[in-house]
């Protein structure tokens, strides 16, 4: 995870030095050496827990010690979650010193869900490791261990919150609309950890390559879409399902969307396919809503709930003569509107919203698959006519 070698562990904790050309001396949490042969790996490691976050001077004293005695990396752990896997939670890190070392920040969520999907659902052979693996997910999961999950929206919700309501958010309100787009992205990277958590597979919050490769462009594009449209969206990806689940929280009609595509079958009558479709859906609630799309659609194409397509199919279909390649399913939630965690809060309708979705929808969707080619049926030879001629010309 950081760049060690496997290899000889040792960790050692407050280990105390003295900044270069000063008397003042600093301690960080720990330290880790891993050795292999004749190289050494070394990572200086920041602590924090509850609701305490990392201080940038602090990391930029660490970074000296780091450099001065040609240690490999820093690494923090918190509760804070980068709205970017690629960034760290704290400004203000000096990153002139970055370049012969690198910068690590794990989240709680993070190291909790590692823990998780090690012991629960790959498995850990030797017993003794696995009874200590153990033990550390009983206390981060202990509510006193200080590890907490994603909790809060930030100051600057409420505010922006209504003003998306009013229609009074503007692009100049850069600092409140800074705050809310990272914690929504920390929002989506915790639902994907956590889901990665229970369902044991590597659940990722899908950003383009640029998005990835410039945080501050995911940043520029969610920021004109809450000012422009007063919503904020993400991307689960989620390893063997029919597609990635996109999440929309509109705080204008204050409401969570969770929608997902997938193909439609590449042969049969357009009401076929939609039974297809339909025959997948039996959990999903009647008000899930279906839209479907043909080639070169321009505009919105045909749309209806399920129970309408459950008794009619044809209300999926506009044109007959145009085939269905592709369906979108998505189910509409009450948004909630407080900053915290807790009924009517938005982070637990967020979370409660995609967790329906995908147990009610997206694990119930299979991807059309088309039949084997039936070999050809041979041909019947029918039997020979014998004339009586022959029969009695054959007696002779």
């Amino acid at each position: 995870m950081a760049g060690a070698p496997a290899g000889r562990v040792d960790c050692f904790t407050e280990v105390s030095f003295e900044l270069h050309g000063t008397k003042k001396s600093v301690r960080p949490d720990g330290l880790i050496r891993v050795t292999r042969g004749k190289r050494t790996w070394v990572a200086l490691v920041e602590v924090k827990t509850g609701r305490n976050r990392l201080d940038p001077d602090q990391l930029n004293n660490y970074l000296d010690v780091a450099r001065e005695h040609g240690f490999d990396a820093l690494i923090t752990i918190s509760n804070e979650i980068s709205p970017n896997a690629d960034k760290h939670p704290t400004d203000g890190v000096d990153g002139r010193k970055l370049r012969r070392l690198t910068l690590h920040h794990w989240s709680w969520s993070r190291l909790l869900t590692v823990a998780v999907m090690e012991k629960e659902h790959r498995g850990v052979r030797d017993p003794d490791q696995a009874w200590v693996l153990g033990e550390l997910i009983r206390y981060l999961e202990h509510p006193k261990s200080g590890a907490l999950a994603f909790e809060d929206m930030g100051d600057n919700w409420t505010t922006v919150r209504d003003s998306v309501r009013t229609s009074t958010l503007r692009t100049s309100d850069k600092e409140p609309i800074a705050e809310i787009t990272a914690n929504f992205d920390a929002l989506m990277r915790f639902t994907s950890l956590r889901a990665g958590r229970r369902l044991g597979v590597d659940v990722k919050h899908q950003l383009t390559r640029k998005e990835s490769q410039d945080p501050a462009f995911r940043q520029q594009t969610l920021a004109r879409e809450l000012v422009d449209q007063g919503s904020l969206s993400g991307v689960i990806r989620i390893p063997g399902t029919v597609g990635d689940i996109v999440i929309t929280a509109d705080l204008r009609s204050r409401t969570v969307t969770c929608a997902v595509d997938i193909d439609a079958p590449k042969s049969g009558r357009n009401r076929t396919r939609i039974n297809w479709l339909v025959r997948q859906l039996r959990e999903a609630r009647g008000d899930t809503r279906i839209e479907a799309y043909v080639p070169h659609q321009r505009g919105q194409g045909a749309a209806n709930l399920l129970d309408d397509a459950r008794e009619t199919p044809d209300v999926l279909i506009i044109d007959p003569a145009r085939e269905i390649v592709r369906f979108r399913v998505a189910a509409m939630t009450k948004m909630g509107t407080k900053r915290g965690v807790g009924s009517g809060c938005f982070i637990d309708s967020v979370l409660e919203a995609f967790d329906t979705f995908y147990a009610d929808v997206v694990q119930n969707l299979s991807d059309w698959v088309a039949p084997p080619p039936k070999a050809p049926t041979a041909a019947k030879e029918e039997p020979p006519t014998v004339t009586t001629e022959e029969v009695v010309a054959d007696a002779e």
